[in-house]
């Protein structure tokens, strides 16, 4: 079946990563391209320099570059983390909502990355892939925030918008974190080359090392 087949990629995956094999064949992660006009491109060069960070810091053999892979796509079932950022609209037709479904139920991971303006599109639509469920905060002592990387107060502050707490927002399917939502964070805009936001180096670090214990999280959680 195509759920187990997916799964049984996914562990495989992070089997190999924990064993750290020196043949290892590099793998890749995605950024999803979806409708309604958003900037889904957003952040361009946040996964390479994240990917950088985990090879060099985590012993992971990622490409050096994204895809990109629209959400109805079967493509999407090949990348074990997904990563979708933006600003703007988000449309997913039922179709692409489905295929999201299927993937994440059998083992993919959605990492959904507000870039200020995405959270009032992106809970609707949320809500077409799994409307069963609800986004519910993760509390601090969660895995994900307790990988190589320790974060004793949950989800790093980056960016300064509303004034609001960062807070890291999860969608659990059947006792497993499928989607994993930053919001108030800007978690890719401390990715990005230092060039480009001028944060403080201390900042970047720390938006990094939690993109790192998510991509662990990721692949050591099965």
């Amino acid at each position: 079946m195509l759920i187990s087949g997916i799964r049984t990629a996914f562990i495989a995956s992070a089997l190999l990563f924990v064993t750290c094999l020196p043949a290892l064949a590099q793998f890749k992660i995605a950024k999803l391209r979806y409708g309604g006009g958003g900037d889904w491109y957003a952040n361009k060069t946040a996964l390479p320099n994240l990917i950088k960070f985990c090879n060099t810091q985590l012993g992971m053999n990622l490409a050096p570059e994204e895809d990109a892979v629209d959400v109805g796509s079967r493509d999407l079932f090949s990348y074990p983390y997904v990563y979708m950022t933006g600003h703007g609209n988000v449309v997913f037709t039922p179709e692409e909502a489905e295929n999201l479904r299927t993937y994440l139920a059998g083992g993919g991971f959605l990492h959904v990355d507000d870039n200020y303006g995405l959270d009032k599109f992106i809970r609707l639509e949320l809500k077409k892939v799994f409307p069963e469920l609800e986004l519910v905060e993760l509390p601090f002592d969660h895995p994900i925030y307790h990988q190589k990387y320790q974060f004793p107060r949950g989800l790093p502050k980056i960016h300064e918008h509303d004034g609001k707490p960062a807070q890291g927002f999860g969608l659990i399917y059947e006792g497993r974190l499928v989607v994993y939502y930053s919001y108030e964070s800007d978690l890719g805009n401390g990715w990005e080359d230092q060039r480009i936001h001028n944060d403080p180096e201390a900042k970047r670090l720390e938006a990094l090392q939690m993109g790192a214990n998510i991509l662990s999280f990721v692949f050591t959680s099965y």
